[in-house]
């Protein structure tokens, strides 16, 4: 009898015996098989056998020499980092050049990757902004813009500099003090402001002016007996920075952007400079009532000023979102005023809620993708050099890492600087919580991410290329880009024209024509249908109906048919090559692949499983390990087929005899059923899923009179499966 461990009866042993002399080659090793009288041995198991007739020579097997061992480690460290670079294998690191399929399979892995870091990039920019963030900024505008004062005037209808002291003595202060319910009860001893009762009002308010000199500007000569005074409109070097008034604190004395940490400001006239003369209101209602009195009464404002600015920032716990608002009413030198306002709700604490630990969880996540798309260009750079830059596609991917590195550093700082800011608004509570420059960069930040969002959806197009289809738009347009381009010369001269031609038909009495930038959006408004042409009717009963109607008939009629004339018969070109074009291989091909592989692999054991139920259905009361490989031989296994069906055998021999009785032949019946039943119901499955592959195999099945597949056959396509 022969024992459980003998190589005859254990299909490890088989296994060996069936390699020959190869056995001990290292089968990791990529190359020529080994010389006959050289063995390269990782590991030994166990004893082996020595073959028939033969005695082993030289006593045991012992252990090849040291340099053997090195060999595998360092083909092992070979495959390691062979897998390691697979994972940055893209269609520009791999030559795929006479394999379409393996182009496909590539291409899809890398869509794949790429849309999961879309999901992370979509959930981070989400995960910025909130569904409060417009009501709140609602709520600020409606309270500080619409509210009116005892004269019924509010902030966004401020003409006057009259008008600006009484809307900063009533509604503004009404606005930012909250110390009464609304039925006069008091809200309690804090000392800090609660506006609207649930937001509170970080440190103190800014009012802070820029003013120009009294000679900024020369009177004429006709006038200078009349008129002493000239004050320009604003500009950095015109400013006024001597001391005036009083000379009794900030308000008076001038202070530069640097002393003052500010930022410049681009208002509705021009752009202002971080500097001015400033005073901060004092809490609580009342003493900030008394210092604008002052101001007012020691004619703080006067014909110099250019502007104004009321900064102050208030924050909401329930919602953990900033409001920074920055009220502005410029003085132009033609006199009156022009109010705007500039109100940014913004996200500066992180990692209070759940949500927002989840987030970090996506924040490591994005990190993880742009080290890996990193690399991933860094090995295409290195491939294609210069040439590597000749792609659009290319060029996108290198911004989307960039915008995306930047991003992460701008996220570092943004928290460093919160931390700070919050730290000395603790500690000086009196003093101006300036968020206005953070705020600004947060906005910036979003912006950023906006765009970056935005390539990052158009990069899916690169992926999806490998279908002609897909490639019909940008087939188009690069066939037709020289075309567009020279049309846009000939369109630009005529719109340039019409534009200079309304700027001084209509500047001075339109407000859509009162700058030359306006104009030209204008223009593009008329192009889509909206426009007023009353307004321009009015300013010119004669020259105004005969620009909007050429304009319309050169513009609208004949250059914009044209432009979509050059699209529409370059695109029939495109698509009737296409059209002609032999089909390459196609993602729904390879998909119908491997389903025809898998559906391929299912019957071949379908078969196998079906070969053992023979041979345990002979109806002996025992059955001899040899006499069961034997049969599978004669059924046309080959012996690696062999192999993994005698593991099964040994399984069921639980005594170790190499000899199956009723009971375990039962037993082995029983689980081959099982398994014959499982397999079935899959190739219903993909069978149902392929019915045009079924016809096609019903054919080939049909002319060969039968479902049997040799053991080489199974090899083969078993091969052929591994490869795919």
């Amino acid at each position: 009898m022969r024992s459980r461990g003998s190589p005859s009866c254990n299909p490890e042993g088989q296994e060996l015996q069936g390699l020959g002399p190869r056995a001990w080659d290292n089968p990791a090793y990529i190359g020529p098989p080994s010389p006959p009288a050289t063995l390269k041995i990782c590991t030994i198991s166990g004893p082996l056998s020595s073959p028939p007739g033969e005695k082993p020579k030289g006593g045991p097997l012992k252990r090849a020499p040291q340099a053997s061992g090195i060999d595998c480690c360092r083909h092992m460290c070979f495959h390691i980092c062979r897998g390691i670079r697979g994972l940055w294998g893209t269609t520009l690191t791999e030559n795929m050049a006479e394999n379409r399929e393996l182009y496909v399979k590539t291409t899809l892995r890398e869509l794949l990757v790429y849309v999961v870091f879309l999901v992370d990039i979509c959930l981070l920019t989400y995960g910025m902004t909130s569904s409060s963030a417009y009501y709140y900024t609602k709520v600020m505008s409606e309270l500080f813009l619409q509210t009116p004062s005892a004269t019924g005037v509010s902030f966004q209808t401020i003409t006057s500099m009259k008008d600006f002291w009484g809307f900063a003595q009533g509604p503004l202060l009404d606005s930012l003090y909250w110390n009464k319910w609304y039925n006069n009860q008091s809200l309690g001893q804090s000392t800090h402001s609660f506006i609207y009762y649930e937001n509170l009002l970080l440190g103190v308010p800014r009012l802070r002016q820029l003013k120009v000199r009294n000679d900024s500007c020369a009177v004429h000569e006709d006038f200078q007996e009349d008129i002493l005074g000239c004050y320009d409109v604003y500009s950095p070097d015109k400013e006024d920075r001597l001391p005036f008034g009083p000379l009794n604190g900030t308000a008076w004395t001038y202070h530069s952007e640097d002393e003052l940490g500010g930022s410049s400001h681009w208002g509705q006239l021009t752009s202002y400079s971080g500097g001015g003369y400033y005073m901060d209101l004092p809490g609580p209602r009342e003493a900030s009532a008394n210092v604008l009195r002052g101001l007012k009464d020691g004619l703080w404002l006067d014909r110099g000023t250019r502007v104004v600015f009321i900064d102050f920032s208030v924050y909401n716990a329930n919602i953990n979102l900033f409001c920074v608002l920055r009220l502005v009413v410029e003085f132009p030198a033609t006199g009156g005023a022009v109010p705007s306002w500039q109100i940014r709700t913004v996200k500066l604490i992180h990692y209070v809620s759940s949500w927002d630990f989840f987030i970090v969880g996506c924040e490591i996540l994005f990190c993880v993708f742009i080290f890996y798309y990193v690399v991933e260009e860094a090995l295409e750079l290195r491939i294609h050099k210069l040439h590597y830059l000749s792609s659009v596609w290319n060029i996108l991917d290198m911004v989307v890492i960039l915008l995306s590195i930047m991003a992460v550093g701008f996220h570092v700082f943004r928290t460093l600087e919160v931390n700070r800011l919050m730290g000395h608004l603790l500690q000086r509570p009196s003093d101006y919580a300036d968020f206005e420059f953070l705020a600004f960069w947060q906005t910036q930040y979003n912006n950023m991410n906006a765009v970056n969002l935005f390539f990052a959806w158009i990069k899916i197009f690169k992926y999806i290329s490998f279908n002609k289809t897909m490639t019909q738009l940008s087939s188009t347009l690069a066939r037709c880009a020289k075309d567009i381009l020279g049309f846009a010369v000939m369109f630009f001269i005529v719109f340039f024209a019409y534009a200079q031609l309304g700027f001084l038909l209509f500047g001075t009495q339109v407000e859509n024509f009162s700058t030359f930038v306006k104009c030209i959006f204008t223009q593009f408004r008329i192009i889509l249908g909206d426009f007023d042409y009353d307004a321009i009717d009015k300013a010119n009963r004669i020259l105004g109906p005969v620009y909007f109607v050429t304009y319309v008939f050169f513009v609208f009629f004949v250059l914009l048919n044209m432009f979509l004339a050059i699209i529409n018969d370059t695109y029939s070109e495109v698509k009737e090559e296409l059209a002609g074009q032999k089909d390459e291989l196609q993602l729904s091909d390879l998909l119908k692949q491997g389903y025809n592989k898998t559906l391929l692999r299912l019957r071949l054991k379908k078969e196998r499983v079906s070969d053992v139920q023979k041979v345990l259905g002979g109806g002996e009361q025992q059955l001899q390990f040899e006499d069961f490989t034997n049969t599978l031989r004669e059924l046309g296994h080959a012996e690696h087929e062999i192999t993994e069906v005698t593991a099964a055998f040994t399984r069921f021999d639980r005594d170790g005899n190499c000899v199956l009785d009723e009971e375990e032949q039962e037993r082995m019946r029983q689980d081959l059923e099982g398994k014959r039943v499982a397999l079935s119901a899959e190739i219903q499955t993909l069978g149902q899923s392929l019915r045009g592959s079924q016809k096609n195999e019903a054919h080939s099945e049909r002319a060969r009179g039968s479902l049997w597949v040799s053991g080489e056959e199974f090899h083969r396509y078993v091969l052929l499966g591994t490869q795919g």
